[in-house]
């Protein structure tokens, strides 16, 4: 028993989930008293309820009817446990039932939790909450109150029978839930923001215009607010003529009165262009394409300058072709929720291949543009198992998972974890168009309506079945299906999700993921049933899960012990420690630098390329879950040498055999992931331009970044042109630019590789990945000299980089203390080994998230100039640069990167030759970081 008390609020280290299901493990009996329970918040707290009943603890909920909160089928739910006993406080005009108390009882003392959350998903993860966690002794005068407050108000309430629970049910069902929870917003346009997603479109769309781009396409799902990021970018741009073309003419009405409302009084006028109106002459026109593609000659081809296809996936029709081929605009913006890669590359073409947003599974979560999900990673049966086949071979694991008990144990979890909303609505993934067909038919002999649909069926069959899944009054309950609704289709009402088969790509579980996440009118989540089997890549859904391109063993671990905390909002994911402990068991036996796993990586990302060999590295841009490319030019030095490796391609072969070519290459993509995004720039530009001078480099930098000094602009051009290269770095590398005072041409090595159009392509891809991935990760923020982003990964030869170091950049490496000028950068493994699983007392260690012990080199004394500088560090003005890693290497012969946290400044020292120094961080380490750098999974 901790006899301290504590407050608990919602943060990626801890929340009142974790707090209530941990006690619920432990206590002996336990009462809770909350003013409302919603079925989102009962989900999460299912499986530890259901351990309470299997243990024999005993427990009695009491919630109320105040405000109409407690939803009818959370009290459904909770008269499934036995062991609780389950009562509601009737409230009236009068009297409200505001309390949020749970109590636990132990053998000799109580723990109880009093505050702000009720029951529901975003008070127990994601909402601001206060709760104070109390100890008391049985016999103490505040646990008497407590208990006798809650058995008072147990007897003024009613027992929840068949009766309460029908009568309130009708009552619920017919009041307004707006009306009835005072939800409703007053909307002003003047108040009216965007939100984080449409800022980082329009920045980047103004970015692209900077650069003297006339497209762009911007992907993200239906219902997060491209229309209104698009009027939010015309209020900017505020361009004269404007047209805004739809496929659907009921889309076109809410588009226009979303202009209209944010465009008030402008001086615009806006007009239609459909079948019954004709506004030739409007400022803005707003048309259906049906109609605009009998008449948009009677338009001058220059007559507008900002044009915006919504649902741009139609653009590769043929009445879309001859519009956009007439017109020519400043700009033409595409917006879908479905650019159709997998049977399409041509949209991307249309706008030119550059996407100026594609939001991120993570990134929609954060900005709450999707709805939570609740994913529940549930052990197969044992009679299932995929141990000794592999993920490909769809015939022998169809035959293995048509088993009648499995169906009966997926039935079984459905209804245990239940869904959100009235009635089911649901999407079953599955191996095979045979695995499909035999659980609908299986399903439906058990009575839950279902059909299945796979790429066979026509479309006009598949628009029948997701008409009737929309449909609440069909009793149609599941569709079944295989690949094709991986992406391209959307069907808001979904509120379960089913994966049936084994996982082979991350790439694939995040769309099917998302087929669910589609916001819809009262739904507030979307619950996810994974049955997790014992076949040999069952760790790739953690991949998945992790939000991440970027892992390494630790961080996967970590993320798994703490149920992937990092995610945020209300998202809840869930492992049985069966799944648990087999995937920890995979990813420590995997080898994830090895070539064997890199080409297992690659092959499976060409398949979701439709078989094309993606010799491209901004093929891997357009996926959310797709593979990191910079671990295959790890392996090989350079992405093209990894492919022609291992597709054994002799053509590539015989391009790399150019020397300069293949050298330029690895040279540039040793590079990557980019740290600072100048020295690209001005390679860029020199693609285009034989030369580039200062002002020009300038110039050109401010188009990517808010801001740049003089020093660092003069430092990348000084960089280009080798100035900081030792011998070896020289001969290895062929130098494309040469500087004369403050202009830098390019020379004629680089000239001749321009000159060959295959050289080419391969070296523009390469800058144009450096870019847009530098520019996804870093923004466009000016980070100072040097130029470090917190929490990053660096390797130490970053540094001098970095920090402007004008002699050979190759001396920064092999000490844990470099320097240059004032400037001090500390390089801490806080283990020495990674194998090692016992507690070891290392010097260097996180004292707490504020707070870090290190010792200097064993050669450094107080007296030192150098460690006078360390002792003294404020009042002399050196500033430390701490960068740290848990370990050297997690893999074999594959070190790790250091990750910046900021400076720190010494508060306290002793000890000579080495000097052991307590410094304070000017930054507090997140939660999550701070978990991954110090503790053993």
């Amino acid at each position: 028993m901790n006899g301290e008390n504590k407050l608990i609020v919602n943060t990626e280290q801890t929340n009142l989930l974790k707090e209530i299901t941990s006690s619920l493990e432990t206590c002996q009996k336990f009462y809770f008293s909350v003013a409302f329970v919603n079925f989102s918040g009962l989900q999460l707290l299912l499986d530890a309820l259901k351990e309470t009943k299997l243990r024999g603890v005993k427990g009695k909920v009491m919630t109320s009817t105040y405000l109409n909160f407690t939803d009818p089928k959370a009290l459904d739910k909770l008269r499934e446990f036995n062991n609780v006993d389950l009562k509601v406080f009737v409230t009236d005009r009068n009297v409200g039932f505001h309390t949020k108390a749970y109590i636990f009882e132990y053998e000799d003392y109580f723990k109880v939790m009093i505050g702000s959350s009720n029951i529901t998903q975003s008070a127990l993860k994601s909402n601001v909450e206060w709760n104070v966690e109390i100890i008391s002794k049985n016999e103490e005068t505040f646990i008497q109150q407590v208990i006798s407050e809650f058995n008072g108000l147990w007897d003024r309430s009613t027992m929840v029978d068949d009766f309460f629970i029908q009568d309130y049910k009708r009552f619920f069902n017919n009041i307004d839930r707006v009306a009835a929870s005072g939800s409703a917003i007053y909307e002003k346009a003047e108040y009216i923001v965007p939100n984080s997603m449409q800022n980082r479109a329009m920045e980047n769309l103004q970015r692209l215009r900077g650069l003297g781009e006339k497209k762009a396409l911007v992907i993200a799902a239906t219902g997060t607010g491209k229309t209104y990021m698009s009027a939010f970018d015309v209020r900017n741009l505020k361009p004269k003529k404007l047209l805004f073309v739809v496929h659907r003419e009921e889309i076109l009405t809410k588009a226009k009165e979303t202009y209209e409302k944010l465009l008030p009084n402008e001086d615009i006028t806006f007009g239609m262009l459909t079948g019954t109106k004709k506004d030739f002459d409007a400022d803005y026109v707003f048309a259906t394409i049906q109609t605009l593609s009998r008449y948009y000659q009677n338009f001058d081809r220059g007559n507008f300058d900002y044009i915006i296809y919504d649902e741009a996936h139609h653009a590769t029709a043929d009445t879309y072709q001859h519009v956009i081929e007439y017109f020519e605009p400043d700009f033409m913006l595409g917006m879908t929720a479905t650019p159709e890669r997998g049977d399409s590359r041509s949209i991307f073409e249309i706008f030119d291949f550059n996407v100026a947003l594609e939001v991120r599974l993570h990134d929609a979560l954060e900005d709450d543009i999707v709805v939570p999900f609740h994913y529940f990673g549930i052990t197969d049966i044992d009679e299932i198992d995929l141990s000794d086949v592999s993920v490909d071979d769809l015939d022998e694991i169809t035959k293995r998972l048509k088993v009648n008990e499995r169906v009966d144990f997926i039935i079984e979890k459905m209804r245990f974890y239940g869904h959100d909303g009235k009635v089911r609505k649901c999407l079953g993934f599955c191996a095979s168009r045979e695995h499909a067909r035999y659980m609908a038919e299986e399903f439906n002999r058990r009575g839950i309506p279902s059909t299945y649909l796979t790429g066979e069926d026509s479309v006009k069959a598949r628009e029948l079945r997701i008409s009737e899944l929309e449909d609440e009054e069909n009793e149609l309950q599941v569709i079944f299906t295989v690949d094709i609704f991986n992406e391209g289709v959307d069907i808001p009402s979904v509120n379960t999700v089913l994966m049936l088969r084994p996982t082979n790509s991350p790439i694939v579980f995040i769309q099917q993921l998302g087929r669910g996440l589609r916001k819809y009118q009262d739904k507030s989540f979307l619950t996810v049933l994974d049955l997790i089997g014992n076949h040999t890549k069952t760790f790739l859904i953690a991949i998945a899960l992790n939000g991440s391109r970027y892992y390494d063993k630790e961080s996967l671990k970590v993320a798994i012990s703490t149920g992937f905390a990092h995610l945020p909002g209300a998202t809840h994911i869930q492992m049985d420690k069966i799944s648990q402990e087999r995937i920890l068991a995979q990813i420590d036996q995997e080898k994830f630098t090895s070539m064997k796993y890199l080409k297992e990586e690659y092959f499976e990302f060409k398949k979701m390329n439709q078989g094309r060999v993606p010799d491209l590295l901004m093929d891997y841009y357009k996926y959310d879950g797709a593979p990191d490319p910079v671990r295959f030019i790890v392996k090989e030095k350079s992405y093209l040498n990894f492919v022609a490796k291992v597709e054994k391609d002799q053509q590539l072969n015989q391009l790399l055999a150019n020397e300069t070519f293949e050298k330029t290459l690895k040279w540039l993509s040793g590079m990557l992931p980019l740290k600072r995004i100048y020295d690209f720039i001005i390679i860029n530009y020199l693609i285009e331009n034989q030369s580039i001078t200062f002002d020009q480099a300038k110039h050109e930098i401010l188009k990517w970044v808010k801001k740049i000094d003089d020093d660092s602009t003069y430092h990348a051009m000084e960089f280009l042109n080798q100035n900081f290269f030792d011998d070896t770095q020289k001969n290895r590398t062929p130098k494309l630019a040469k500087l004369d005072g403050e202009q830098l041409s390019r020379t004629v090595a680089f000239e001749e590789l321009l000159a060959n159009p295959n050289y080419a392509r391969y070296l523009i891809d390469l800058v144009d990945y450096g870019l847009f991935r530098y520019e996804r990760e870093f923004g466009g923020d000016y980070y100072g000299v040097p130029h470090f982003k917190l929490y990053e990964q660096y390797q130490m030869m970053d540094a001098a980089l970095l920090s402007n170091y004008r002699k050979s950049h190759s001396s920064y490496r092999g000490s844990g203390l470099l320097s240059n000028g004032n400037d001090y950068f500390l390089y801490i493994d806080l283990h020495k080994e990674a194998d090692i699983k016992e507690s070891i007392n290392y010097n260097d260690k996180f004292i707490d998230r504020k707070h870090l012990q290190w010792e200097t080199q064993n050669n450094t004394s107080q007296s030192s100039e150098r460690g006078k500088n360390i002792i003294f560090n404020q009042d002399r003005g050196i500033n430390l640069h701490l960068f740290v890693r848990k370990y050297k290497e997690i893999e074999k012969n594959n070190v790790e990167p250091y990750i910046y946290i900021g400076e720190g400044n010494t508060i306290s020292y002793n000890g000579e030759r080495p000097i052991e120094v307590q410094l304070e961080l000017e930054h507090i380490i997140p939660p999550q970081l701070y978990t991954e750098l110090t503790e053993k999974v």
